[in-house]
């Protein structure tokens, strides 16, 4: 059985740092779902597998190896070690669908938080809408001056390439030629 958080554990910040972005969209993981519905990995699993209708591919799907190996290089701990199966990810929709396959007291009190933890995460998102375009503009103009830093550069080695090549003297060369007699 997983090792289960006790129910007043499960913070915010707890919730938070269990959701990650995989193919563009946030998901949280089947394993760290089932402990804190304080449920084995594989009881989940069970569960879902026997409603698979309710979770079509944009609520729940199963990790590919290079998304499982980029994610864990993102842990902290090495608490994903030894698994025999990729682990499914699953979407708030997906997450919302699992309190309704469980069917506990716990699940759905989970369940309420982690919706609740979703929504403050788009309210902020929302609420810093006109920073997000700015910090866009920014990034942008960043990346115009950025290539035109580059032209410079570009353009200064090239002068200085063409410095280290000998010169041709210029001049008269009569006076030359009466010197050397």
């Amino acid at each position: 059985m997983a090792k289960s958080l006790p129910q007043q554990q499960i913070s915010e910040q707890i919730i938070s740092e269990k959701i990650y972005v995989v193919r563009g969209v946030k998901i949280m993981l089947d394993r760290d779902l089932a402990e804190m519905y304080g449920v084995s990995t594989g009881r989940l699993n069970e569960a879902v597998k026997r409603n698979i209708t309710r979770f079509p591919e944009d609520f729940m799907f199963q990790l590919k190896d290079e998304e499982w190996n980029n994610l864990k290089s993102q842990f902290v701990t090495s608490g994903y070690g030894g698994i025999r199966k990729l682990p499914f990810a699953f979407t708030e929709q997906g997450v919302a669908m699992l309190s309704s396959v469980l069917r506990s007291e716990r699940a759905i009190q989970v369940n309420i938080q982690i919706v609740r933890v979703y929504t403050r995460m788009k309210q902020i998102l929302f609420d810093n809408k006109e920073l997000w375009i700015k910090l866009e503009k920014i990034e942008q103009a960043l990346f115009k001056k950025d290539e035109e830093v580059k032209l410079i550069f570009n353009t200064l080695k090239a002068l200085l390439i063409q410095e280290e090549k000998p010169r041709t003297e210029i001049g008269f060369l009569a006076n030359r030629k009466e010197k050397k007699k």
